[in-house]
């Protein structure tokens, strides 16, 4: 399964590092990754491959985000189709 990761914090050195450790822990494989600062501010979105996660995607989203807070950032992971029909326009 498909997901979309997005995080979102103060621009500092080691974010991508720390994110991409974070998802390599749960065995979750980074398909795309996106980035751009904007001002002082990171944003990142990755699509991932969750099939393989070490725990299950309804567990994965409230830990990553969890994870996110010690971090210093907002990290959401949600169903990549969902994400998709979110942002459809028209």
């Amino acid at each position: 399964m498909k997901a979309v990761v997005t995080v979102v914090g103060k621009d500092r050195v080691g974010i991508v590092y720390e994110v991409s450790k974070l998802l390599a822990e749960q065995n979750i494989n980074i398909v795309n990754i996106s980035q751009e600062i904007m001002e002082e501010y990171f944003t990142m979105l990755i699509l991932v491959d969750v099939s393989t996660s070490k725990m299950p995607f309804v567990e994965l989203a409230p830990y990553i985000n969890e994870q996110g807070k010690t971090l210093a950032l907002d990290i959401r992971i949600q169903n990549h189709e969902i994400f998709e029909a979110m942002h459809r326009i028209g």
